[in-house]
C-alpha cells in the first residue's frame, strides 16, 4: 500500500512538474496563432498565420536574429578552445597555482553580467576600441569560457593518463598525443561545451546591452519591443526556435539510439 502511495505521489509530481514547464511554452505558443494583437490566447480571436508573415517582413528583428547567430558561433570558436586549453593545463598542474587558476577561471561566472558588460566596456575603450559586436563577443567569451572549461575538467577525470605516458615511450610527440589520444577523448566533452556556449550566447543580454553599440541582437530587441509594445511576432519567432531546438534534440537522440542498435 505505501508503495502504491508513493508511486501515486511521484506521478503527481513528474505531472504538476511538467506542467509547470510547459504550459507557459503552449500558451506562449498559442498568442503566435491567435488574430489579436495582444499577445494572448484568451479570448481567441481565430487562427492566424499572419504573426509568421509579419516576422519575415520585420527586417530590424531579423537583422537582429543575424547578428545573434554571428555572436554566437563566434563565442563557440573562442570559448571552446580557451576553455578546453585552461582545463588542459588545471588538470596537468597541482597546488596553490592549480587553485589560483581554476578560481581565475570559475570567477567570471559568480559575477553579474551587468559588471562584465561595464568592465568590458571601460577596458577597450581605455584601448581606444569602437563599440560593436565583436566587444560583445569578447565580453561573453570572458564568462562562457569557463562553462567549457569546467565540462571538460569532468570528462578529464575519466582520461587515463598511462596512455599518454605510453604513447610518449612508443615515440609519440606531444601535438600527436593530443590530436590522436586526448581529444579523441573529450570530444564529448567539447560538443557539449559548444552547444551550452551557443546557447548561453543566444540568451544573454546584460553583457551584450553595454558593449553591443549601435547593432542590435535578438534579447536586446525583444528588450526594446517590450518597452515599446510587444506583438506576436515576438511569439512567433519563440515557436520556430522552440521548434528547431525539439528538431535538433531529435535527430541527436534518433542518431544516439541508432548508433547503440549498432554496437548491441
Amino acid at each position: 500500500m505505501t508503495t502504491k502511495k508513493s508511486d501515486f505521489l511521484f506521478r503527481l509530481y513528474l505531472v504538476i512538474f511538467l506542467a509547470y514547464l510547459l504550459l507557459p511554452l503552449i500558451v506562449m505558443g498559442g498568442a503566435a496563432f491567435n488574430d489579436s494583437r495582444f499577445p494572448s490566447v484568451f479570448p481567441w480571436a481565430g487562427f492566424t498565420l499572419n504573426w509568421f508573415v509579419e516576422l519575415w517582413n520585420d527586417a530590424r528583428l531579423i537583422n537582429s536574429f543575424k547578428n545573434t547567430i554571428l555572436v554566437a558561433l563566434a563565442v563557440v570558436l573562442l570559448s571552446v578552445p580557451i576553455g578546453a586549453a585552461a582545463a588542459i593545463l588545471i588538470n596537468s598542474i597541482g597546488g596553490a597555482t592549480r587553485s589560483i587558476l581554476y578560481g581565475l577561471m570559475v570567477a567570471p561566472i559568480l559575477t553579474p553580467g551587468a559588471v562584465i558588460g561595464i568592465s568590458t566596456l571601460l577596458f577597450w575603450n581605455k584601448l581606444a576600441v569602437p563599440l560593436g559586436l565583436h566587444l560583445a563577443v569578447l565580453g561573453q567569451v570572458s564568462y562562457i569560457a569557463a562553462f567549457v572549461m569546467l565540462l571538460v575538467l569532468a570528462r578529464l577525470q575519466s582520461f587515463d593518463r598511462s596512455l599518454e605516458e605510453a604513447a610518449l615511450d612508443l615515440g609519440a610527440s606531444h601535438s600527436m598525443v593530443l590530436r590522436r589520444i586526448l581529444l579523441p577523448h573529450l570530444y564529448p566533452a567539447l560538443g557539449a561545451g559548444a552547444v551550452i556556449a551557443f546557447f548561453q550566447s543566444i540568451e544573454n543580454f546584460n553583457i551584450t546591452l553595454f558593449t553591443r553599440g549601435p547593432y542590435d541582437t535578438l534579447t536586446v530587441y525583444v528588450f526594446s519591443k517590450v518597452r515599446s509594445g510587444i506583438t506576436p511576432t515576438i511569439n512567433a519567432l519563440a515557436v520556430i526556435l522552440i521548434a528547431v531546438t525539439l528538431t535538433g534534440a531529435l535527430v541527436v537522440e534518433l542518431r544516439r539510439r541508432r548508433v547503440q542498435a549498432k554496437s548491441a
